[in-house]
């Protein structure tokens, strides 16, 4: 995903520093796109599985959802295109050394899941009539397993540049030894369940924060299904954020990046019972964290499982092979954390104002979920930056530096005068999604189709006390 910020020590006449800001750019605003899609096939599916049991505003919910879901899956199309040139063009040198390895999982992702996925979406959107309740609901089911396969091939490309295995070097570059060593990598499997329940937070808290926003203008008919289904799943995949998936994906970065988990942490000093910092300033020139409020011992609980574990600091290791951007880097943890923190909260609080049927009339909660939407995009764009700085300086850790894998022959003014043009490109991609998706907003659930034989509905749920006459 994200290659690394930017650091202090690359000139803004360095090829290399635009080479970083150029694909740091353009996948930070790719995806935005895919953690919204893949968490809005699950949803479209379980509304799905509901409608098909005989639900009616979850039918009128699916359908809606499913427009979302089309709009945004065209823009991460379009956006995620440049990604695969920029190997080329921007990461030459990469992409022949590692191309025998990552080649194979990115040829998966385009050749099975990606038309998988994007077939499987017109029938979805347009086959409702057509294929019957039985045949749209498995198309459905091949949606979701579409843009899930596609996240894990993508994943497994990443995992194997933080823990490559399954490989061999051949010639001076890298070639597959073990395909199902490179694939089912344990970084790549834990990786995955975290980026999936980030996926699953962030299309619950849109589900939940436009329902709100219609149950504050008083349309509860548009909002009951999403309300319930958005807070509900939201708070599940909140808490599987933390733990398991969370604890174990960082156990593997205390264990395979120690000098990673040291520079997140801002730890200099390494020792036993490590302290874990909640809050400070990071100051490298004296080394040290300023005005911190530490936990004792919970670094090293949290890291190994033992309070008494010792814990790495910056320090005992080369300062060749820090991170580029400690600062960064830190905050960026600290700011998933913190967010990731704050969801289960929020979330546990209106599941519990949901469970006692009175949801719809919490407005400040309503407020709060409805404000809340942009920022589980942020807490996974920080938590991509923390995988990525802390990578560094290698793009293979351990076997590539990532100075080492620019193409030579592109200049500074070649990539600086793209990665305007890219500015540019999506400032108008980004007007036209906000256009097109808020007037879906706007418009609401269809809650009657016509053609479509009417089910009977379900009771409805508590979210919603019925009105007096």
């Amino acid at each position: 995903m994200l290659t690394a910020a930017l650091t202090s020590q690359e000139s803004v006449s360095d090829p290399l520093f635009w080479h970083r800001l150029q694909f740091a750019f353009t996948i930070t605003f790719h995806y935005l796109f895919p953690q919204l899609t893949m968490g809005l096939a699950l949803i479209v599916l379980l509304f799905r599985l509901r409608a098909f049991r005989g639900d009616a505003q979850a039918g009128a919910a699916a359908r809606f959802w499913t427009k979302v879901l089309g709009v945004n899956f065209l823009v991460g199309v379009v956006t995620g295109i440049p990604m695969e040139f920029q190997f080329g063009t921007n990461w030459a040198r990469f992409s022949h050394y590692a191309g025998g390895v990552i080649g194979q999982t990115l040829a998966m992702e385009g050749t099975f899941a990606f038309f998988l996925e994007s077939a499987f979406l017109g029938l979805v959107l347009y086959g409702e009539k057509k294929l019957g309740r039985v045949g749209h609901l498995a198309a459905t089911a091949a949606l979701f397993l579409g843009s899930w396969l596609s996240g894990y091939f993508i994943i497994a490309t990443n995992a194997f540049m933080q823990h490559p295995v399954g490989h061999a070097t051949v010639d001076g570059t890298l070639q597959l030894a073990s395909f199902w060593d490179f694939v089912l990598n344990e970084w790549a499997g834990w990786q995955y369940a975290h980026n999936m329940c980030a996926s699953v937070v962030t299309a619950s808290f849109v589900v939940a924060g436009i329902a709100a926003f219609w149950t504050l203008l008083g349309r509860e008919e548009d909002a009951s299904a999403s309300l319930r289904m958005g807070v509900t799943l939201g708070l599940i995949a909140c808490v599987l954020q933390l733990f398991p998936t969370g604890d174990r994906q960082g156990k593997l970065v205390a264990r395979h990046q120690p000098v990673a988990l040291a520079a997140m942490e801002a730890v200099f000093e390494g020792g036993p019972a490590a302290p874990l910092a909640i809050i400070g300033q990071p100051n490298l020139d004296a080394r040290t964290l300023e005005n911190p409020i530490y936990v004792p011992a919970a670094l090293s609980f949290l890291a190994y499982g033992s309070f008494g574990s010792t814990v790495k600091g910056l320090s005992d290791f080369p300062q060749s092979e820090w991170p580029d951007n400690i600062e960064l880097l830190y905050y960026a943890y600290h700011i998933m954390v913190g967010l990731g923190s704050l969801f289960i909260a929020l979330m546990a609080a209106a599941g519990v104002q949901l469970w006692r049927g009175r949801l719809a009339t919490s407005r400040p909660l309503l407020w709060m979920l409805m404000l809340a939407i942009p920022f589980p995009y942020i807490a996974n764009t920080a938590g991509w930056t923390v995988a990525e700085l802390g990578r560094q300086p290698w793009i293979i850790y351990g076997l590539m530096r990532t100075a080492e894998g620019t193409s030579p022959r592109v200049t500074a003014g070649d990539t600086a005068f793209t990665t305007l043009g890219f500015l540019g490109l999506y400032a108008v991609v980004s007007l036209l999604f906000l256009f097109l998706v808020g007037r879906e907003i706007a418009h609401g659930p269809e809650h009657a189709l016509a053609g479509l034989p009417e089910s009977p509905a379900a009771p409805p749920g508590p979210a919603f006390p019925a009105r007096e006459p």
